[in-house]
């Protein structure tokens, strides 16, 4: 198969007709391998516009979905990139070509060991894997101008929105009680975390950021 051919098709088909319109982001995706960071046995999906299973119930996000989200935080040559939930590594890859630094944050052992082989075997810079709870993010290298979360998740836990910085970009995928998920983008303003909801979007919920039980009568 002709990777370098279908990752050209997925950004100009793909990514340039969603409004993904970032010239850096656009480069970034067609520079980076994603048939590297996904199972051998789905190498011939690796730019397919859907999730793919990475094993052990996680999922990598759809190469759309995630060029919004990098497209949507406005990431600069300067910024601090935390990426949680990273899996095999493709968006610590992406967001290390597009700022000074990205730290990936995996609490799945076998996933965070890939993404660290993927990442030297393809001579990542200024990117490291951090083995750690999702919902606690990577406080020792705080604060973040950008935290991206690959996943859906139903609230953002304090511990990770302490970590960002002020002026700071967050973008996710938050999924309502009723299971719709919304691509969305919250930026801290003098200490406050402001939100506005982008797009619909699908994506596989990560673990650990189930909403509290709600209290019934």
């Amino acid at each position: 198969m002709d990777f370098a051919a279908a990752r050209l098709n997925m950004v100009d088909s793909q990514l340039r007709p969603n409004k993904v319109a970032d010239p850096t982001v656009l480069d970034a995706f067609l520079m980076v391998p994603r048939e590297r960071f996904v199972p051998a046995a789905f190498h011939d999906a690796a730019y397919f516009d859907d999730e793919l299973p990475l094993g052990n119930g996680r999922a990598m996000l759809a190469p759309m979905i995630l060029a919004r989200l990098m497209d949507a935080a406005r990431i600069g040559p300067a910024d601090k990139v935390l990426d949680i939930g990273c899996g095999s590594g493709y968006g610590v890859a992406i967001a290390a070509r597009l700022a000074a630094s990205a730290v990936g944050v995996e609490d799945d052992a076998d996933l965070a060991r890939q993404a660290r082989a993927r990442l030297a075997e393809l001579g990542v810079l200024h990117a490291d894997i951090v083995d750690g709870s999702l919902t606690q993010g990577h406080a020792a290298g705080a604060p973040y101008d950008v935290i991206v979360i690959e996943g859906a998740v139903a609230e953002i836990p304090q511990a990770i929105a302490a970590q960002l910085a002020e002026g700071g970009r967050l973008v996710t995928v938050l999924k309502d009680r009723g299971g719709i998920g919304r691509a969305t983008l919250m930026t801290r303003v003098q200490g406050t975390l402001s939100r506005r909801p982008l797009f619909d979007a699908a994506a596989k919920p990560l673990p650990g950021f189930a909403p509290a039980p709600a209290f019934v009568f």
